[in-house]
């Protein structure tokens, strides 16, 4: 399958990265990584999609190779940045994954530009971030106060905390190295807009068909806020992966991808 890598300068001057594969006239598939990752971070899941899926994976301002403004990191910001993406592409709409905080902005992006909107995929994805314990003492003790440059220790270790299958090596070493382009100011600043971030009082708003994903061995979502996500969401469906951590789409690729076509395939059926 032939993937390409290129990049596109917008409006404001950001540049973002991406990899595409897939037949351009096919259903096109947007893939929003979390914060601290890249489009990288969607690499294993690419490589089972066929080329009916049009699959785009664009890296977010401030991470990977993406430019890096002093501002403009709440899911507001993310969310404007892919619909002036989608316009640079000429995608009209696309079906938009969320992976982890990414499901924010994809959240954020269909409240926001629901035209843009074939079908939303949250894959391990919180309504909000403020009240996880975990989270917030990771933001007290480690996030708030990181400087430049980063500790490779501490993103490989927050790498594996997200995961409970085992995960290749290669596909760890990638998303560390990833996860090092991203300088301290980015990190908090995207990490402190999360915090802030609460979309549920606005979930019933969406309107575009959505598949909800988690792992049920997930330390970080619980069951609940899931099933609040699937039932807020008008018509959308719970998927439980039995054994899968938080970040399930790097443990068991291959099923994502096959329950994303099935997914895609659905609205086709529509």
């Amino acid at each position: 399958m032939r993937r390409t890598l290129a990049a596109v300068e917008l409006a404001s001057g950001v540049r973002m990265p991406y990899m595409e594969q897939g037949d351009p006239a096919a259903c096109a598939v947007l893939l929003v990584h979390a914060v601290g990752d890249s489009g990288r971070a969607f690499e294993a899941l690419l490589a089972y999609l066929p080329d009916a899926i049009h699959a785009v994976a664009p890296t977010l301002r401030g991470h990977g190779d993406a430019s890096r403004p002093e501002s403009g990191y709440r899911s507001a910001d993310f969310a404007g940045d892919l619909a002036a993406f989608m316009d640079a592409l000429r995608i009209e709409a696309a079906v938009v994954v969320g992976a982890s905080s990414g499901g924010q902005v994809a959240l954020r992006l269909a409240l926001d530009h629901p035209e843009r909107i074939l079908g939303l995929v949250l894959l391990g994805s919180p309504l909000r971030l403020s009240d996880k314990p975990g989270v917030r003492e990771a933001w007290d003790a480690t996030l708030s106060l990181l400087e430049d440059p980063i500790d490779p220790g501490f993103v490989r270790d927050f790498i594996e905390s997200i995961v409970v299958q085992p995960v290749p090596e290669a596909v760890i070493e990638t998303l560390v190295q990833e996860s090092l382009k991203v300088p301290a100011f980015v990190w908090k600043a995207t990490m402190s807009a999360l915090l802030e971030d609460d979309l549920s009082p606005r979930i019933g708003d969406v309107a575009a068909p959505t598949l909800v994903v988690w792992g049920d061995q997930d330390a970080i979502l619980p069951r609940s806020e899931q099933e609040a996500l699937a039932t807020g969401i008008r018509g959308a469906r719970l998927l439980v992966y039995e054994g899968g951590g938080h970040a399930f789409y790097w443990e068991d690729a291959e099923r994502v991808a096959a329950d994303l076509v099935a997914f895609v395939g659905s609205l086709d059926a529509s």
